[in-house]
């Protein structure tokens, strides 16, 4: 009970710290900020205005994932070998499949996939068009790290796990724990592990992105996450346990320590970007 307690203390405690910090931002721009860097351009735009800008950057950004898809589709045979690649070194011949459709299912998710990828800098950017209405003056100037970072952080992770956590969890799942029976692995089931593989690891990279707009809102700081670092270890260990495709702990633990060290990165992220720690800065020079 006593710990159940105290997690609902730490829930409430996070939830007054972003309702406090969400407060503060809406009063500072109703009053028109005290300086220049403080201006925004959110308090001339009504709720409508919201919604149709809504509408424009989720229009734009279909557009920008259209587009890329056309190049993935055009190049759908080559991603294709390129997925194909972990699984064929293995040995084992071509997939199977159990419905006609399922090879132009996969061409298309594929594509799809390898044109999200191609086309994420623009829909980011789209992204970034539509809450930079809310962000003071001297934020704005982050548009192009929060663009390369969020871009490399997700190519960082998408890479490591196709080349070292696919190829490895195929061999031990397959020529390990499978080597005493015969494989028999459909499309949609090996498209599905690849996904699940790369792009878990390619998302779970993006955590410092995550952390620098908690803390560029006035959310959290680098000393409540070091405060909390038991429950950020938790939470890591459960994440790492659903994508971790290795059933030992052992592999758990390597996938987990990626993640742990991208969460003390986001420590650093906010004692640097913290609102309160950028105008300590300002007032000192």
């Amino acid at each position: 009970m006593a710990d159940m307690d105290d997690q609902d203390n730490k829930a409430a405690e996070i939830i007054d710290r972003a309702r406090n910090a969400v407060s503060g931002r809406v009063d500072r721009m109703r009053g028109g900020g005290s300086s220049e860097d403080e201006q925004t351009e959110l308090p001339g735009m009504s709720l409508m205005e919201h919604l149709d800008e809504l509408r424009k950057r989720i229009l734009r950004a279909l557009l920008y994932l259209v587009i890329g898809f056309g190049f993935g589709w055009a190049f759908r045979e080559r991603l294709y070998h390129i997925v194909m690649a972990p699984y064929l070194k293995l040995g084992l011949g071509g997939l199977n499949y159990t419905h006609p459709t399922d090879p132009l299912n996969l061409y298309i998710i594929v594509a799809l996939i390898g044109g999200a990828i191609l086309a994420s800098p623009f829909i980011l950017y789209q992204v970034w068009l539509f809450i930079s209405p809310g962000m003071y003056a001297k934020e704005k100037r982050y548009v192009i790290p929060f663009l390369a970072a969020t871009f490399i952080l997700f190519l960082t992770g998408a890479w490591l796990g196709y080349h070292f956590v696919l190829p490895e969890a195929l061999n031990v799942l397959i020529n390990g724990f499978g080597k005493d029976f015969h494989a028999i692995i459909t499309m949609q089931e090996y498209n599905g592990f690849v996904i699940a593989v790369i792009l878990g690891l390619g998302i779970t990279f993006e955590l410092p992105i995550l952390i620098f707009f908690l803390a560029l809102f006035g959310i959290v700081d680098y000393k409540f996450l070091l405060r909390h670092i038991k429950y950020a270890i938790l939470i890591i260990f459960i994440v790492a346990a659903i994508i971790c495709p290795l059933p030992d702990p052992v592999s758990m633990c390597i996938f987990a320590s990626p993640m742990l060290a991208l969460y003390l990165v986001g420590v650093a992220v906010a004692f640097f970007v913290h609102p309160a720690r950028r105008k300590k800065k300002e007032l000192a020079a």
